[in-house]
C-alpha cells in the first residue's frame, strides 16, 4: 500500500502496477503512458491531469479521486469502477470501455469521442457538454444522469437510454418542436 504521499514529476512507460492500493496519494506531473494495471485501488487520490495515455486496465477501482483532465486517450479499460470521482474534461477520446461503472461522477467536458462502450453504466453522473461524438451509445442508459447539452451526432443517438425530460433536451438541440 502507497498511502499519504505524492508523486510528482515521475515518466516512464510499460510500467506494471498488480494488487497494489493508492490511498491519499497525489500524482503531480505524472506521465505514465502504457501503464498495467491489475487488481488496483486508488482512494482519495488526486490524478488530475495525470498522462495515463494507452493505459491497460483490469479489476481497477478508483473511489472519491479528483481525476480531472486525465488523459486516458487510446486506453482499454476492463471491470473498472470510477465512485464518486470528479472527471470533469477527462480524456477518454478512442478509449475501448468493457464493464465499466461511472457511479455518482462529474464527468462534465469529459471527451468520449468514438470510445467503444460495451456493458458500460453512467448512474447519476453529470455529463454536461460531454463530447460523445462518434460513440454508439446503443443500450447506454443516462435516464440518471443530468445534462443540458451532449456532444452527439443523431446516429450515436440510436438505442440510447434516457428519461422523458432528457428527450426534451435533445428535441430542441434537433429542432424539434413538440406540441
Amino acid at each position: 500500500m502507497v498511502s499519504d504521499g505524492i508523486i510528482e514529476n515521475q515518466s516512464a512507460e510499460n510500467v506494471i502496477f498488480r494488487q497494489m492500493v493508492f490511498k491519499n496519494v497525489i500524482f503531480k506531473q505524472i506521465n505514465f503512458r502504457y501503464l498495467n494495471l491489475t487488481d488496483v485501488v486508488f482512494e482519495n487520490c488526486d490524478l488530475s491531469n495525470a498522462d495515463f495515455g494507452e493505459v491497460s486496465m483490469d479489476r481497477v477501482e478508483l473511489k472519491n479521486c479528483k481525476i480531472i483532465g486525465i488523459n486516458m486517450t487510446e486506453s482499454s479499460l476492463r471491470n473498472v469502477v470510477f465512485d464518486n470521482c470528479n472527471g470533469n474534461y477527462a480524456m477518454l477520446r478512442y478509449a475501448d470501455c468493457k464493464r465499466v461503472d461511472f457511479l455518482d461522477c462529474s464527468l462534465s467536458d469529459a471527451d468520449f469521442y468514438t470510445t467503444k462502450l460495451s456493458e458500460v453504466n453512467f448512474n447519476h453522473c453529470n455529463l454536461e457538454q460531454a463530447q460523445m461524438s462518434g460513440t454508439k451509445l446503443s443500450g447506454i442508459d443516462l435516464s440518471s444522469c443530468i445534462f443540458d447539452q451532449l456532444g452527439v451526432t443523431s446516429e450515436d443517438l440510436r438505442g440510447l437510454i434516457i428519461s422523458p425530460e432528457q428527450a426534451i433536451v435533445f428535441s430542441r438541440a434537433f429542432g424539434l418542436v413538440i406540441k
